[in-house]
């Protein structure tokens, strides 16, 4: 064989096989992508679930000041009630 010939293989070999590692590599690419994907959507659930519980928290405070008010208002009125003769 003479090196014309011998190069002539090669390229023939190593087109099969160049062409197999960008498969490959495309895959592995892809792959990355599709995890990076996956992390930044559960880092922006993990925000909006943080944002959601300050809001949650903030509502909570407001219904216990509002409760609060009210089983004051109701003693007051209870208070009333017994001090006009009646009985709550």
């Amino acid at each position: 064989m003479d090196a014309a010939m011998v190069t002539a293989i090669a390229a023939l070999a190593g087109a099969p096989l160049a062409a197999a590692a960008a498969v490959w590599g495309s895959r592995i690419a892809g792959r990355a992508q599709r995890e990076g994907n996956a992390m930044t959507g559960l880092s922006n659930l993990t925000d909006q679930l943080q944002e959601e519980r300050i809001d949650m928290r903030a509502q909570l405070a407001t219904l216990r000041t509002e409760l609060a008010t009210e089983r004051a208002e109701n003693a007051r009125l209870k208070l009333l009630v017994t001090q006009l003769g009646g009985t709550p």
